[in-house]
C-alpha cells in the first residue's frame, strides 16, 4: 500500500482508500512494510501542514500506523532494482513489493509506477478501487 493512499485514508473517513486500509486491519489484505516505507509513512504522518484537515489525532495516527504495522509482513531487502521510475522516490515501493513476492502495489499513481525501464508483468498496479474489487466479500 503506497503512503498516498494511506494519507488519503487518514484525511477522509469514506471513499476506496480507507475502504484499503480497513481490509488490511481486518486480515482481508496483508500489505508489505519495509524500511524506507515506513519511515515514508512516519515522515508524511506528521507534517502538520498535510495533516492541518485531518479528522484524526496525531496520537490516533500513531495507533493506526502501529495497528498497520501489526498486520504488516515485514520484508527486507537485500538488493535494489532499480526500475527507474519517473519518480526516484517511488522505486522502493516497487522494490519491496518484488521481495515481498506481493499480487500487487495498490495506489492512486499508477501512471508514474508503470512507466519504469524494467517490465514486472506479474506485478499488478492497482487504485484502491480496482483492488477493492479483487477481494472476497
Amino acid at each position: 500500500m503506497d503512503t498516498n493512499v494511506f494519507v488519503a485514508a487518514m484525511l477522509s473517513a469514506k471513499g476506496s482508500n480507507r475502504a484499503v486500509l480497513r481490509a488490511c486491519l481486518s486480515g482481508k489484505a496483508v500489505p508489505l512494510m519495509g524500511a524506507a516505507l515506513f519511515s515514508e509513512y512516519e515522515d508524511l504522518l506528521a507534517r502538520d501542514n498535510l495533516m492541518k484537515e485531518c479528522p484524526v489525532s496525531s496520537a490516533e495516527r500513531r495507533v493506526l500506523l502501529e495497528a498497520l504495522l501489526a498486520v504488516s509482513t515485514w520484508v527486507k531487502i537485500y538488493y535494489l532494482w532499480r526500475p527507474n521510475l519517473p519518480d526516484e522516490a517511488d522505486n522502493h515501493l516497487l522494490e519491496l513489493a518484488l521481495a515481498g513476492h506481493a499480487a500487487a502495489i495498490v495506489t492512486n499513481n499508477i501512471r508514474d509506477l508503470r512507466g519504469g525501464e524494467l517490465s514486472f508483468p506479474d506485478l499488478r498496479i492497482l487504485t484502491p478501487a480496482e483492488f477493492l474489487k479483487t477481494l472476497r466479500p
